[in-house]
């Protein structure tokens, strides 16, 4: 199976995601491409952070670059494609600016190399993305930076692809744990029914807020939930029906709020996607056999999992042993190696 198997014809904006840093997300974005450019297909990218260099400059350990075929469209700061190979014409200005200067989408005329410093805000991404589907993209890809997994927020992309591999850790049963473990929060189910159009109304405010079973509301004047969880918890009662949290939800609030009220039992502390839930794996559990409920107000649509065998940092997992094992556990939706196939 390809890559471009589970995109084409079915999807018009989809974010890669990684596990970690150098999981492979960039080589997964040059196999679609690649794949899209032997079908003749115009496809979209652009990045939320900077992407495409040639050198990590935090690991100082070298990178995939970014290759671009003729008619691939571009979302990028107009001052990195003095830095590409690739022959780029500009179709139209954006108006959103970003550190390296204004985003510019544009259309290759020359296959190379290029670099990809997109809008900083999902509004503009999505506006961008959709500007480069008028334009005559069949699909968009995002690609992300380190720890932004915010590009796989569903008010930008209908289809995610997570990325995992070496990269995280030596230990390939940890590997398997941490992929399996982000498996489970990305795909979280969605709010009650009943509910949804509340706490879609609340999550625009970004207000932590509560809803009771009469549906009525209070607004919890914390910015944050960090360090506030046994605040919270005082407003917490036995009709509390779900708690909003607009922003990350972390172990610490979650350990806070399990000690402080007995009454979470009956309640269901809602984020935006699962992409706001930094707990580890062991703690997950542990909160969940204490009655720990999660639910999402957006739900994400995973439709694959890539593997990268090889790590920057000069060790690497034998191909065909990690393959099998995440799909040993990985049983619902496509994982394919992005180096060897399959």
């Amino acid at each position: 199976m390809q890559l471009l198997d589970l995109i084409k014809e079915q999807y018009k904006i989809i974010s890669i995601i990684g596990m970690s840093k150098n999981a492979g997300k960039t080589t997964t974005l040059n196999e679609i491409i690649t794949e899209a450019y032997e079908e003749d297909i115009p496809i979209g990218i652009s990045s939320i952070g900077r992407d495409g260099e040639s050198l990590d400059i935090v690991t100082e350990t070298e990178k995939p670059k970014i290759w671009v075929s003729e008619n691939t469209y571009v979302a990028t700061a107009q001052s990195l494609l003095l830095l590409s190979d690739a022959n780029v014409e500009i179709m139209m200005t954006t108006n959103y600016r970003t550190p390296l200067g204004e985003v510019v989408i544009g259309k290759v005329r020359s296959a190379g190399y290029i670099q990809l410093a997109g809008p900083q805000t999902l509004k503009e991404m999505k506006k961008v993305s959709e500007d480069m589907l008028n334009l005559g993209a069949k699909f968009v890809i995002i690609d992300g930076s380190l720890d932004r997994k915010s590009q796989a927020a569903p008010a930008i992309s209908d289809a995610t692809i997570l990325a995992t591999g070496a990269a995280i850790s030596r230990d390939l049963n940890r590997v398997v744990e941490e992929t399996l473990h982000t498996i489970s929060l990305l795909r979280l189910k969605k709010v009650e029914d009943k509910y949804e159009n509340i706490l879609k109304s609340l999550l625009e405010e970004s207000t932590i807020a509560i809803v009771d079973e009469d549906f009525k509301i209070e607004r919890l004047k914390y910015k944050t939930a960090l360090g506030k969880g046994r605040e919270i918890s005082e407003h917490i009662k036995e009709n509390s029906r779900y708690l909003l949290i607009p922003g990350s939800l972390v172990k610490s609030t979650i350990s806070e709020l399990l000690s402080s009220t007995h009454h979470y039992k009956n309640l269901t502390i809602a984020v935006s996607d699962g992409t706001k839930i930094f707990i580890p794996p062991k703690d997950y559990l542990h909160f969940l056999k204490m009655g720990l409920k999660l639910e999402v107000v957006y739900p994400i649509n995973l439709i694959g999992v890539t593997v990268n065998p090889y790590s920057p940092y000069g060790y690497y997992f034998e191909p065909e042993e990690l393959l099998k094992k995440m799909k040993s556990y990985i049983k619902d939706i496509p994982v394919i190696d992005i180096m060897i196939g399959g």
